[in-house]
């Protein structure tokens, strides 16, 4: 099982379509899987009709998947994004500002790193230090 970390706390998840691997998507396909080492360009024909977009985070110290975030999202991408695996809730508010709409964790992790550490970091427009800087 898994749990949909939002900025409202924990859910359960509510997409019923399934993922297909990047390639093995075919045009028809609404979601897809991405690796950490994918290339977001290999999606940009596709971006208007796919509704969500997994990508892929191994480990927390691996940052690439706020890279295919952002990117994306620069690329017009406007669907369901989704970061899954080894996002730890001081990495939420990155998460947020790169782009995911939300984060799917194992019910381990979930176990280790209740609702509430995630939902402190759920303002994460407030806490952009770089915003300030610009502002100042």
């Amino acid at each position: 099982m898994s749990v949909i970390v939002t900025d409202t706390g924990f859910g359960r998840d509510n997409w019923t379509a399934g993922f297909t691997a990047l390639g093995e998507a075919a045009n028809d396909v609404l979601s897809v899987d991405l690796a950490s080492d994918a290339d977001p360009a290999d999606l940009a024909d596709r971006l208007g009709t796919l509704e969500m977009i997994r990508v892929d985070f191994p480990s927390f110290a691996d940052g690439r998947g706020f890279t295919i975030a952002r990117r994306l999202r620069l690329m017009g991408y406007t669907g369901r994004l989704r970061a899954k695996g080894h996002v730890i809730s001081d990495q939420y508010a990155m998460a947020r500002r790169s782009g995911f709409d939300e984060v799917e964790i194992s019910d381990d992790l979930a176990a280790r790193q209740p609702a509430d550490e995630w939902v402190f970091r759920a303002d994460w427009q407030s806490n952009d230090y770089q915003s300030r800087v610009r502002a100042g």
